[in-house]
C-alpha cells in the first residue's frame, strides 16, 4: 500500500487587492479580473513581500461557483523572485457569497476556498520549489485573500 500524503506548512501569503473589474458575461460565466498590487509571506520556509504585478482572473459559473486563475510573483527577504500560478475554486451558501461579495468579513468555515499552486523560480536557492505540489486553504476579505500555502510531501 502507498503511503497517503502529508502536508508541510510552508507560508501564509496575504495578498491585497485593488477593486474588482467586471467583464460581464463570457462563455462559461461572468468573468472578471482583480488586480494584485501588494502583500507579504510570511512563514517557516519562504518570507518576503508580493509584488504589485498580477491578478486574479476569475470565472462565476451559473451555480455560483468562482473558479480561481491568480498568478503574481513576490520577493523573499533575501532578493529572490518566485512566481505563484494559483488555481481553485470558492464556493458556498449563497448567503455568505454574497456578504463576501458585499466586502463582510465571514468566517472561512462557513464556504469553501482551496488552490493548487505552481511555484517557480530561477534562484537556486529556492530551487526545490521548482518541483513540489503546493496546495493552499484560503479566506477572502474585503481588499484581500488569505492563503496558507502548504507543500504535499
Amino acid at each position: 500500500m502507498l503511503t497517503p500524503p502529508t502536508l508541510e506548512h510552508v507560508c501564509d501569503l496575504l495578498v491585497e487587492l485593488d477593486p474588482v473589474r467586471e467583464l460581464g458575461r463570457g462563455r462559461a460565466g461572468a468573468r472578471r479580473i482583480i488586480p494584485i498590487v501588494g502583500g507579504t509571506v510570511t512563514g517557516p520556509r519562504i518570507s518576503g513581500r508580493i509584488l504589485n504585478l498580477g491578478a486574479d482572473w476569475q470565472t462565476i459559473f451559473h451555480d455560483g461557483v468562482a473558479e480561481l486563475d491568480a498568478r503574481y510573483a513576490f520577493e523573499t527577504g533575501d532578493g529572490a523572485l518566485i512566481e505563484v500560478a494559483n488555481h481553485g475554486y470558492r464556493h458556498g451558501p449563497p448567503e455568505v457569497i454574497e456578504r463576501l461579495r458585499r466586502g463582510e468579513d465571514c468566517d472561512p468555515a462557513e464556504y469553501y476556498m482551496r488552490t493548487t499552486a505552481r511555484l517557480e523560480t530561477g534562484d537556486p536557492r529556492y530551487d526545490w520549489v521548482n518541483r513540489m505540489v503546493f496546495v493552499g486553504t484560503g479566506a477572502r476579505r474585503a481588499s484581500a485573500v488569505e492563503i496558507g500555502l502548504y507543500r504535499v510531501l
